[in-house]
């Protein structure tokens, strides 16, 4: 449990757990299984299942008390005693959750040691912004988010080096503009204060503008006082006094200038353009983004394997592209990579077949990060000799990070009967909310006209005859399609 103290009465068959810090509601967690401890750690321990217990424990060993003891030096004490993870299946929700004293986090991340390094760093930072200080409302959750997220690349600055964290950084912009792309720049939710109307969901509020867009502005208020060491020591001062509480957005703004009263007396919130009640309210992309040529060394490559791929004529662009070797980058860079080629989707049918045939068989043997985004790109242009590879990756993969946007992308274009297909095949797997999410997302794609796919008809098989009103029934059984845009392409942590 999500507890300072634990204790196992063996004759009476009783846990009991005790938390002697105040907490916020959503922070009480319990969970229950066939788990087995592992210590990886002087206040460190893995919990999971006995199968991904070996693994879980070298990929992590000493690793985490590196990351706590780097927020040590940067935030101050971690205040809650131990700092252990817990792996759940695949089918849970959402990737990670900062629960103290026990992160939940979803065992498929295990297949990805940057995305796994990021995403645990990132519920380290929740011990000192969310967890220790927590935001007073859901409209604020940027304060929990933003700041977590920048800590988080603090840490990684430390403890992997600038190049690295403006790579994972680059990457997350890059995500939260096509989102803006795909919401608009007056959407609502874009804000870092979004005003909540009687019967909307908050957890809908979980996208990249809380995260990316509360980070550059964390960002620019560090970059205010000059110094990132005098703004860690501002955050520090802010975790000491406002410790166990929750805030609302002007107790952090009014805590910045008065421990930087220089700062105030030049009117640094009004700056023209860049007001600080202009970051929180207006709508659109940050007023301000980071400087991240100090990761050019790892963003260059991807941006010159993109420019070959697009270039004319193909076969002399192909043979230079196939001349570098990606299977020795980072995964962020690949990532970013076939996001690139996602992000010109639809392509010419011959650069597809020229990418299949250099990087198919590699990527398949990538962590599901890469593979997901290569079968987007498979998808989006209706590469059927690849579909193959949708449909297994579909079967084995039960979280939403790692169905959802395949679902959608099916359903956009002619593989809705596919898509079918394959849930009804894959469905008891799914935990319940996200199996009504597919749902939705194929009742709003069978809604539509269903173009006829040419081939190959052993993929798309014999959900031909469901694309009609009674499939559509049978989906949603009582539920009624969701009409809210789904913010997709994004791989966030609690």
């Amino acid at each position: 449990m999500s507890a300072t103290q634990s204790a196992y009465m063996e004759e009476e068959g009783v846990f009991h757990f005790h938390m002697e810090h105040p907490v916020p509601a959503y922070l009480v967690a319990l969970v229950a299984g066939d788990l087995k401890p592992a210590d990886i750690g002087p206040r460190s321990r893995v919990w999971a299942e006995p199968c991904l217990l070996p693994t879980a424990t070298s990929k992590l060993s000493g690793a985490v008390e590196q990351w706590l003891s780097a927020a040590e030096r940067l935030y101050g004490p971690y205040m809650w005693g131990r700092y252990d993870i817990v792996f759940l299946p695949p089918s849970f929700p959402i990737v990670a959750m900062e629960n103290p004293c026990l992160t939940f986090i979803i065992s498929s991340i295990l297949e990805s040691d940057e995305f796994l390094v990021i995403d645990v760093i990132h519920e380290v930072a929740h011990s000192w912004f969310g967890n220790a200080v927590t935001n007073a409302t859901w409209e604020e959750m940027w304060l929990s988010e933003g700041l977590a997220t920048y800590a988080q690349r603090r840490i990684t600055t430390e403890t992997y080096g600038a190049a690295f964290t403006c790579l994972e950084t680059a990457f997350r912009l890059d995500a939260l503009h096509r989102q803006m792309k795909l919401l608009g720049e007056d959407s609502p939710v874009s804000k870092l204060q979004v005003k909540l109307e009687p019967g909307v969901n908050p957890s809908h509020l979980m996208n990249l503008f809380t995260y990316e867009k509360g980070y550059c502005f964390v960002y620019y208020l560090s970059q205010l006082c000059g110094d990132p060491q005098r703004f860690d020591d501002f955050l520090r001062a802010y975790v000491e006094k406002y410790k166990f509480t929750s805030v609302v957005a002007q107790d952090l703004l009014d805590s910045f200038l008065s421990f930087f009263p220089e700062l105030k007396e030049q009117s640094v919130d009004c700056r023209a353009g860049l007001e600080f009640e202009r970051w929180l309210n207006a709508t659109g992309p940050p007023l301000a983004e980071p400087d991240l040529s100090q990761g050019s060394s790892l963003t260059r490559p991807v941006e010159a394997l993109f420019q070959l791929w697009t270039a004319e004529p193909l076969d002399q662009a192909a043979a230079s592209a196939s001349a570098i070797d990606i299977s020795k980058w980072r995964t962020f860079q690949t990532a970013l990579f076939l996001d690139r080629l996602l992000d010109g989707s639809p392509l010419p049918q011959e650069v597809v077949m020229s990418l299949s045939k250099c990087y198919s068989s590699l990527l398949d043997s990538m962590n599901a990060e890469i593979r997901i985004r290569w079968l987007q790109i498979v998808v989006r242009n209706d590469y059927y000799p690849d579909l193959h590879r949708v449909r297994r990756f579909l079967e084995s993969q039960m979280s939403r990070m790692y169905t959802i946007p395949l679902y959608e992308d099916l359903c956009t274009g002619a593989l809705k009967s596919f898509a079918l297909e394959v849930f009804y095949q894959t469905q008891g797997r799914l935990h319940p909310n996200l199996r009504r999410a597919i749902q939705q997302i194929l009742s709003q794609g069978l809604g539509s006209s269903t173009e006829p796919a040419p081939e190959p008809s052993t993929e798309l098989g014999r959900a031909e005859a469901d694309t009609d009103s009674d499939a559509q029934a049978l989906l949603l059984g009582d539920e009624a399609p969701s009409s809210a845009i789904s913010l997709r392409d994004v791989n966030v942590s609690a």
